[in-house]
């Protein structure tokens, strides 16, 4: 990864926070076409159907769970796929990229999980194919705030004698959302070099480990 692209990531991962309220104020055409390529690339690449809304409200605004929680909510990304486990690890891991993508583009976002109307949303289905998650978009009225993260031990007790590449990436992985904001996820190392990641047992465990 050239250096550029590394420190816009960089600053991608410690400036994105959630943000539920939107402004009034539609997505350039350069954004939504850079968010589109990648969503052409996951659906190319994987199991996953992922589809990009723009200007579309009805999926937030049909939820009456989302009453009062989001705000101005027009444009989405639903993650969908087979109901197994590597479509549940795909969805965490592709989600996040889209996620930090978005921020580098200057959008902001809040992954979802429960306050949005499956039935409509728009995206088509295949028979055998669940909405794993929606990622909402837009135009922050804030920037949203630093939710409190665990300890690293807490995650790794290894923690502070494993090598500087690996705590990178543990705090790296704190910096994540999780559900609920719990982060169930823990680290090993195994080896010499190879990373274990597991979680403790939660509804979107491997969402939160993609």
């Amino acid at each position: 990864m050239a250096e550029g692209n590394s420190t816009a990531l960089e600053r991608a991962l410690r400036e994105r926070h959630a943000v539920r309220k939107f402004l009034d104020k539609p997505i350039a055409e350069e954004e939504r076409a850079a968010l589109q390529e990648m969503v052409d690339e996951i659906n190319g690449g994987t199991i996953l159907n992922v589809a990009l809304a723009t200007d579309e409200p009805t999926a937030f605004r049909k939820s009456l769970l989302a009453y009062g929680m989001f705000k101005n909510v027009r444009n989405y990304i639903a993650l969908a796929g087979p109901a197994t486990t590597e479509a549940e690890l795909l969805t965490g891991y592709h989600g996040e990229r889209l996620v930090l993508k978005a921020q580098e583009l200057g959008l902001n976002s809040c992954w979802v999980a429960l306050t949005f109307s499956r039935k409509h949303s728009r995206i088509q289905l295949a028979d055998n194919e669940i909405i794993h998650c929606v990622i909402a978009l837009g135009h922050g009225e804030t920037q949203g705030v630093q939710h409190k993260s665990k300890e690293a031990e807490r995650i790794c007790p290894e923690y502070a004698a494993m090598p500087d590449w690996f705590r990178r990436g543990v705090n790296t992985a704190l910096l994540a959302p999780t559900a609920m904001n719990e982060q169930k996820f823990h680290f090993s190392l195994t080896g010499g070099n190879k990373v274990k990641a597991f979680s403790d047992p939660c509804k979107y465990a491997n969402v939160d480990l993609g």
